[in-house]
C-alpha cells in the first residue's frame, strides 16, 4: 500500500496557527460560537436528568461533516491544506487568551479592580465579585495555564493526529464541558458524558503541555527564581531550582492533587516555572471549592501575568512545531511486493 503524503495537513496546521496569531478569533460567524448556541438550544429542548443525553448528538453533529470534508479534500493538497488551516484557525484561541489576560493585567496595574473583574468571566467561570487583586491575578494565571492546553496544545495535537475530524470533535467536547460539565444539580448527570469525554481527550495533551512548559521555561521566564522576589532573595545556602526543574517538580508533587486529572498538571507546571504558589478557594455559582496549593513559590502579583503570557506563547510555538512533526509522519508502511 502506498503511503499517503501528509504534508498538506502539516502546512494547514502551521498556517492555521499563523492566522490565529495575526487575526485572532473570527469576529463574525464564529463556528465555535454557533456550535455553542446550537448546543444551548438542544439543551433547552431536550434536557433530561440522564447521562445518555447531551454529548453524543452534539459531537456527532460536527464530527461527521468534518469527516466527510476530510474525505473530500484528501488527495487534493491545496484544498486539504486550506481546510485544515481554516479549521485550526477556528478552533484554537491563543491570541484571544493572551489578549484577555493582558486586559486583566492592565486593569490590575491601574488598580482598577472593577475593570479586572469584568474581564475575568472571559477567562474562567469563577465568580469575580469580591475578589481582590491577588485572587484575580491567580485566576488569570491559572486560566492561562489551563487554556494553553485546552485552546492551543490539545486541538493542535488532535488535528495533527486525526485531521479535520479530530479538530472538530475535540472542540465540540471541550465546548460542551465548559457549558454543562459542572458538578451542579442540573448538570451532574446531563453533563457527565461531556466532562468524562473532555478528561479523556485532554489526558495526553495536558501532560504534553506540562512537559513543553518545563522545556520552554528557561527561555520564556525571565524573573526571580522560585520562592524569591526582588524584595525576598533566596536564603544563603538554600538550594534553588531552575524554572524547568521547578516546573517538573511541581507537576510530579502537586499535579495529581488537583480535582481535575488534567488542569492540575498544567497549572502546577506554570506555578513551578514562574516560581509562584497557585491554588486556593474558588467560588463557582456561589459554591466554594477548595483547591490544593500548587508550587512552592510566592503569591502571584499582577506583573506575573505578563510572564505567564510569555510562557504560554513559547508553549504555543513549541506545540505548533510538535504538531507539524506529528502531521508529517508516514500514514502507513509500504507493503512488500509479493514474489
Amino acid at each position: 500500500m502506498r503511503s499517503y503524503a501528509r504534508w498538506p495537513l502539516a502546512v494547514g496546521v502551521a498556517a492555521g496557527v499563523a492566522l490565529d496569531v495575526l487575526l485572532g478569533d473570527p469576529r463574525r460567524f464564529h463556528p465555535v460560537a454557533a456550535f455553542g448556541r446550537a448546543a444551548a438550544a438542544l439543551e433547552a429542548r431536550d434536557y433530561a436528568d440522564s447521562r445518555l443525553r447531551g454529548a453524543a448528538p452534539c459531537v456527532l453533529a460536527v464530527a461527521v461533516p468534518a469527516a466527510l470534508l476530510h474525505r473530500r479534500t484528501r488527495g487534493r493538497p491545496p484544498s486539504e491544506a486550506a481546510a485544515a488551516a481554516l479549521a485550526v484557525w477556528a478552533v484554537t484561541g491563543a491570541r484571544s487568551l493572551h489578549h484577555e489576560a493582558e486586559r486583566a493585567m492592565v486593569a490590575l496595574a491601574s488598580n482598577d479592580l472593577p475593570a479586572a473583574r469584568r474581564v475575568l468571566p472571559s477567562l474562567c467561570g469563577r465568580d469575580p465579585a469580591g475578589l481582590d487583586a491577588t485572587e484575580i491575578t491567580r485566576a488569570v494565571i491559572e486560566s492561562v495555564a489551563e487554556n494553553t492546553c485546552d485552546a492551543v496544545v490539545a486541538p493542535l495535537l488532535w488535528g495533527a493526529a486525526a485531521g479535520l475530524p479530530g479538530l472538530a470533535a475535540y472542540r465540540a467536547v471541550n465546548t460542551l464541558d465548559a457549558m454543562v460539565g459542572y458538578r451542579s444539580p442540573r448538570y451532574l448527570r446531563y453533563g457527565w458524558a461531556s466532562a468524562r469525554l473532555d478528561d479523556a481527550a485532554n489526558w495526553v495533551p495536558a501532560r504534553v503541555t506540562a512537559a513543553l512548559t518545563a522545556a520552554c521555561a528557561p527561555v520564556a521566564v525571565k524573573a526571580p527564581l522560585p520562592g524569591t522576589s526582588a524584595q525576598n532573595p533566596p536564603a544563603e545556602g538554600r538550594l534553588v531550582f531552575g524554572p524547568a526543574a521547578s516546573a517538573l517538580r511541581a507537576v510530579l508533587r502537586d499535579g495529581s492533587r488537583h480535582p481535575s486529572p488534567n488542569a492540575g498538571r498544567c497549572e502546577a507546571a506554570f506555578a513551578g516555572a514562574l516560581g509562584l504558589r497557585l491554588g486556593g478557594t474558588n467560588v463557582y455559582g456561589g459554591v466554594a471549592e477548595a483547591r490544593p496549593e500548587l508550587g512552592e513559590g510566592r503569591a502571584p502579583e499582577p506583573d506575573d501575568i505578563g510572564r505567564a503570557i510569555r510562557l504560554s506563547r513559547a508553549v504555543t510555538a513549541a506545540a505548533t512545531g510538535l504538531a507539524v512533526l506529528i502531521a508529517v509522519r508516514p500514514a502507513g508502511r509500504r507493503s512488500r511486493p509479493r514474489r
